[in-house]
């Protein structure tokens, strides 16, 4: 069954959502999707900071003033790769910046700096591969990129080393309340912020960091959780949803079109248990449907948030996401209201001093 309690909201968080998604902004080049979010929340703000890593940090006055310090954190950038080399042929050679499964890059298409200049990425064709090699999985930095270049002379005149590229991906609807996309993995939590920011319905008082970097490494949290020095810190994610064929029951992580994700653990953090019961309490007692993330996958920036200054007690709330960290993650309208309904109601139980150990 769908949940939707509020119309309104979804319709500007699928706009904001495919707003965002269409920028590139891998790890370390998030300029453009900062820029978008800040004309998006600057209207509704009482107070915008930019952080000299990058993250674009927002004071949100609620309806009541916070008792508890709370901030609420998603990354603005994605996966993606950077160019190492240029051979003599014109062929570009790329590294991943983030963790990127080389069986969905093959094939597929890059936009490759601001200019969005467009690559295919390719290999030895399979007509030329011997058995052994059609068994094995091509390493990404084995792999070329092609830009229709005809020598190393005039690639240079289009890109450089260092340039960055990103999966060419659009936004499109599937099915019976899917979107698919690039980059829904950090771009949906922004768009959930952006939402709170806009709605006017935040109970308390809160900050929001729209943070850099989470996908090598999670710097861009760790400054702005220096520089907010949070009681609490919400870390909105889009996390593994592996309920499709051919996966156990018990391998599927958590499911799309069941709601917010909690986590227990993952390879970063360990989550208070007060946290998680006051969360799943929370979820019951007002009808969001939510989940429990079942396994001890990945890490998100919790795990730099949490030990920073004297530590910060963190919780996350994701949605399940298909296929994420390819150009063609999908998520469930259910689990994005699901998610903004939790956040509200988390901020209100945290903010407000009502959460107990």
């Amino acid at each position: 069954m769908e949940y939707c309690p509020n119309p309104a909201a979804l319709e500007r968080m699928l706009e904001n959502l495919k707003a965002l998604c269409t920028l590139p902004g891998p790890s370390g080049h998030e300029a453009p999707v900062r820029e978008a979010i800040q004309k998006l929340v600057s209207p509704y703000a009482d107070e915008t900071r930019l952080s000299p890593l990058g993250n674009l940090l927002v004071f949100k006055k609620g309806k009541k003033a916070a008792s508890h310090k709370v901030m609420l954190d998603a990354h603005m950038d994605e996966v993606g790769f950077i160019v190492t080399f240029i051979d003599e042929k014109g062929y570009l050679h790329v590294e991943p910046l983030g963790g990127i499964d080389p069986r969905v890059v093959l094939g597929k298409r890059i936009r490759i700096g601001q200019k969005g200049l467009l690559g295919v990425f390719g290999c030895k064709p399979i007509h030329l591969q011997s058995p052994e090699e059609r068994e094995t999985v091509t390493p990404i930095s084995s792999m070329q990129v092609d830009i229709g270049a005809k020598n190393r002379e005039e690639a240079l005149q289009y890109v450089s080393p260092g340039d960055t590229g990103v999966f060419d991906s659009e936004f499109h609807s599937f099915g019976s309340g899917f979107y698919k996309a690039k980059a829904l993995d950090d771009r949906a939590g922004c768009a959930l912020l952006v939402e709170l920011i806009q709605s006017g319905e935040l109970p308390y008082d809160a900050w929001f960091s729209f943070s850099v970097q989470e996908e090598t490494g999670g710097t861009g949290a760790q400054t702005a959780a220096f520089s907010l020095q949070p009681e609490y810190a919400i870390a909105v994610e889009c996390t593994t949803a592996a309920d499709v064929g051919g996966v156990a029951k018990e391998d599927q992580v958590c499911r799309a079109r069941q709601g917010a994700v909690i986590s227990f653990m993952d390879h970063g953090t360990i989550y208070p248990p007060h946290l998680i019961r006051m969360a799943m309490e929370t979820a019951k007692e007002k009808g969001i449907p939510a989940q429990l993330k079942e396994g001890v996958y990945g890490g998100n920036d919790c795990g730099a948030i949490h030990p920073t200054g004297t530590g910060v007690q963190c919780i996350t709330v994701s949605l399940p996401g298909r296929y994420i960290h390819s150009g063609a993650s999908a998520l469930h309208k259910t689990d994005l209201c699901a998610c903004r309904e939790m956040l509200l109601a988390l901020v209100e139980r945290l903010a407000g001093g009502q959460c107990c150990r």
